[in-house]
């Protein structure tokens, strides 16, 4: 009998779980519509829209700030199941998933404007533990939040030499998640997630009136994708002007760099909006300016062939139009002054990138590159509508075939002002009264489309 048993045991084998990356299909046609993520109604109604919105690392859940300085969760969990099974060979005709409107699971609202927030490495639904956010809101020290309940778990300081409290404009984690890196102006913190508190100073230039070093805000933070934890090195931008605004660091050398990063012309790209490397191949980094010269553009450099001291123009540019004439035309009425977020999916095949005239235009990686920046110019491999107003993000789904996009700016009625002329008829003798009393209300912002937007890619 026992050994029956043993034999019954044997057999029973113990189930296999593989992961298998998402498989983005683009086509000529415009994908569809999946899921819109709703965004009640919050102060500065007709101005508010959401400024970026990132998924969780396990695909789960949406994070997004708004223009009115509050973050918005959505937790999809149920709605992501619905849409594997509606993909499964084993479909239910009856379930239509078309145009499914998403309300926010919570809303945390912040005393001071967002400048940037980032999702724990290994945040997950299922795990309470590690289902966090690290947040930088103006004038306040950086905040570690549960993502579930927005209870506050941690603060890490950042005290400038006037004794204020300095938000930082770019945040990354390490490859372990041990440390956390924040940029703020001429300097980077480094913060160790357990223990919170004030963190280690790395100064990107040796002092305020010198010339030498990465001067400026600095404005992104990514670490590269190389699995040797040990010797991890990151990229760090500034808002800076300089041609060579972008230095590359090794965790274990601290402050002294490695290399500049840039441009052979001497008023640079502008800028630096964002940073990324690719997920596979961690020599070649990807950076995004603003600006009129790099509007609709990102940008890739190839770490092996950069000459660490006088010029490092990029290998290969990745822009938007198609046609030069077309991209003066609407620059002409284009703010640059807003972030485009761009980002790469899982992969590392495709690049997606959101402009302001509403469309999205995603780059195959994987195409033949070339070696000259003259001819290293890459156009779009697919292109379609979005929205009706600026995307300023795009976020591809770890898990599923899913693209997140959110759209939204800032526009002026140039004819709101209301000009009316008081004239006093007991007194036409003073000179004073009879001048023309002009009135002007308050300029006030609104958006032409506020959506956030979830595109089917399967």
């Amino acid at each position: 009998m026992a050994e029956g048993a043993n034999a019954a045991t044997e057999c029973i084998a113990e189930p296999e779980y593989t992961w298998h990356p998402p498989e983005y299909k683009f086509s000529t046609e415009s994908p569809p519509l999946r899921y819109n993520l709703s965004l009640p109604d919050g102060q500065n109604a007709p101005a508010n829209f959401m400024r970026s919105a990132k998924w969780s690392p396990d695909g789960l859940s949406v994070l997004g700030n708004r223009e009115d300085g509050s973050f918005q969760l959505y937790e999809m969990y149920c709605i992501i199941q619905s849409y594997v099974y509606c993909n499964s060979d084993v479909q239910d005709t009856s379930v239509d998933l078309t145009d499914t409107v998403i309300q926010p699971r919570a809303s945390f609202r912040q005393p001071s404007p967002i400048l940037d927030f980032l999702w724990y490495p290994s945040a997950s639904l299922h795990n309470p533990a590690s289902y966090c956010f690290v947040a930088s809101v103006r004038e306040c020290p950086v905040r570690l939040f549960e993502a579930s309940t927005g209870r506050l778990r941690a603060s890490y300081k950042i005290i400038d030499h006037c004794e204020r409290q300095v938000a930082p404009h770019s945040m990354s984690f390490n490859p372990t998640a041990s440390r956390l890196y924040c940029g703020f102006e001429n300097a980077i913190e480094v913060f160790d997630v357990q223990n919170p508190g004030e963190g280690t100073r790395l100064h990107t230039t040796p002092s305020r009136k010198s010339n030498d070093g990465l001067k400026g805000i600095i404005s992104a933070l990514a670490f590269s994708s190389d699995g040797s934890f040990s010797d991890a090195y990151f990229a760090a931008g500034s808002l800076s002007s300089y041609s060579h605004n972008i230095a590359l660091y090794n965790e274990a050398q601290g402050e002294n760099p490695t290399m500049f990063i840039g441009n052979n012309d001497t008023k640079g790209y502008g800028g630096v909006t964002q940073l990324r490397f690719h997920p596979f191949k961690p020599h070649i980094l990807y950076a995004s300016f603003r600006g009129r010269a790099s509007y609709g553009r990102v940008y890739a450099w190839d770490l092996r062939a950069v000459d660490s001291g006088v010029s490092n123009p990029p290998y290969q540019v990745f822009q938007v139009y198609r046609d030069i004439n077309e991209l003066e035309i609407k620059t002409k009425e284009l703010n640059f002054n807003q972030r485009m977020k761009f980002d790469i999916d899982v992969t590392g095949r495709w690049l997606s990138l959101g402009d302001q005239a509403g469309r999205i235009s995603t780059f195959d990686l994987n195409a033949e590159a070339v070696t000259t920046c003259d001819d290293g110019i890459s156009f779009p491999s697919f292109q379609f509508e979005a929205h009706s107003d600026a995307v300023g993000s795009v976020s591809f789904n770890s898990c599923f075939p899913l693209l997140l996009s959110t759209s939204g700016s800032r526009h002026f009625d140039v004819n709101q002002n209301v000009e009316s002329d008081e004239s006093s008829d007991d007194e036409e003798d003073n000179e004073e009264a009879q001048k023309a009393v002009i009135r002007r209300d308050k300029l006030v912002p609104f958006t032409y489309d506020s959506s956030v937007k979830v595109w089917d890619m399967n």
